[in-house]
């Protein structure tokens, strides 16, 4: 089939890793012809290039800055950037012929090009729905449920719900949530189809290994180390990240990493100035070798949810935590089924945001816990992933979408 992706991500090639990358190339493997189109960011300071590589091409477009960038640009990027992708596609694959467009979520702007699309070639459509907008920035206090912004991208959604053959969910709750606010959409229209990884078979780091890399960024080697990788935006409720550190800064048999960028990463760095923990290592962003690396040390992945959500979020860092065979702390609202989930497939524990009496025990439980109890949350980790997380999973649902 000739398949066109839309994605927010950037996407230059298909050597990458991540579950964007690793679901494209599972269909480049089977012989698929790709035409990908991501963004290339103002920031970047390059024009729209198109390359190929194998069976697939990319076209990254030039647009404003849309990704971790204050919410007045990134308002603006999300209803400009259907017409820079619309502008693109007529440009560079006028004449190619469609048989499925895959899209992604964010954004919910792109029903017109997709309608452009499925006329033009009687192309199937399916939807990975990763995010529920604008009900999210509504949760977020962003923009209020009675505005003109809402009712303008709540009927996009509806629209660009309507226009998708199938809707890949990230979970039950997410399915659920999904039909109980769009009652017009037919029940069978919607799967489970979550975030998905092509599962390396990695080579578990020796203790010497370990205890190098431990050195080199100044981690402990004899503490209960808890990682948090990803966004550090108002979504992953970083005051109750703070909180938690701040609970715990004079414990001395436990040590945070604390990894990533966002609109909140200064609040972080503000804490870490004024109270000088000695037990949290707090760093931007990394290459995700490096990180990868970095996560293959600690002991316990941790996730953070927003207590004010009522989408119910899947954050994809669950993933390099289960990769890697890691117990999972998951502090989440009350709407999401991540930490239930977790819970039920025994790799980690689930507190709710907010409630730091929960954290406090959940944090002592995972200090106090035998090796033993340990090492088997470590393999029911891995476990889950491969039972739920497999991007050829992914790849035939898709494709049975469409015949």
């Amino acid at each position: 089939m000739n398949i066109l992706f839309l994605t927010l991500v950037k996407i230059d090639s298909l050597r990458q890793r991540g579950i964007y990358h690793d679901l494209m190339r599972e269909f480049s493997k089977h012989g698929h012809h790709l035409y990908i189109i991501s963004p290339s960011e103002r920031r970047e300071k390059l024009k729209t290039s198109l390359k190929a590589e194998g069976n697939t091409k990319f076209l990254n477009v030039k647009t404003l800055n849309i990704q971790k960038t204050n919410f007045i640009e990134k308002g603006f990027s999300t209803l400009l950037i259907e017409k820079f992708f619309s502008k693109a596609v007529k440009k560079y694959f006028a004449d190619v012929k469609f048989d499925l467009v895959i899209y992604s979520t964010p954004p919910i702007t792109f029903t017109n090009l997709i309608k452009y699309i499925k006329k033009r070639d009687k192309a199937k459509t399916y939807l990975l729905l990763k995010d529920i907008f604008p009900q999210n920035a509504v949760d977020m206090k962003l923009i209020s449920d009675h505005g003109i912004l809402y009712n303008y991208f709540r009927n996009k959604e509806k629209q660009l719900y309507n226009i998708s053959d199938k809707i890949g969910c990230m979970s039950r709750a997410n399915i659920n949530f999904v039909l109980k606010h769009n009652p017009k959409i037919s029940q069978d229209k919607a799967e489970i189809n979550p975030n998905s990884i092509e599962v390396q078979n990695f080579k578990e780091l020796t203790l010497q290994e370990k205890s190098e890399i431990r050195k080199k960024f100044k981690i402990p080697l004899n503490k209960k180390t808890f990682i948090y990788g990803g966004n550090l935006g108002k979504p992953q409720g970083v005051d109750f990240l703070i909180e938690t550190l701040n609970l715990k800064i004079n414990d001395n048999d436990i040590f945070f990493v604390i990894i990533g960028s966002g609109t909140e990463y200064e609040k972080i760095e503000k804490w870490i100035i004024k109270n000088i923990p000695k037990n949290v290592l707090f760093l931007p962003a990394l290459p995700k070798k490096e990180y990868d690396y970095l996560v293959q040390v600690c002991d316990v992945g941790l996730i953070f949810l927003h207590k004010e959500f009522t989408i119910p979020n899947y954050p994809s860092r669950l993933l390099s935590y289960l990769e890697f065979k890691m117990p999972v702390l998951a502090a989440t609202d009350k709407n999401t089924d991540i930490g239930s989930d977790i819970v039920e497939n025994k790799c980690g524990l689930s507190v709710y945001s907010g409630s730091i009496e929960e954290m406090n025990y959940a944090i002592n439980t995972f200090k106090l816990m035998s090796q033993l109890e340990f090492e088997k949350m470590r393999e029911n980790s891995f476990n889950f992933l491969l039972k739920n997380f497999q991007v050829y999973e992914s790849y035939i649902k898709i494709l049975n979408s469409v015949s």
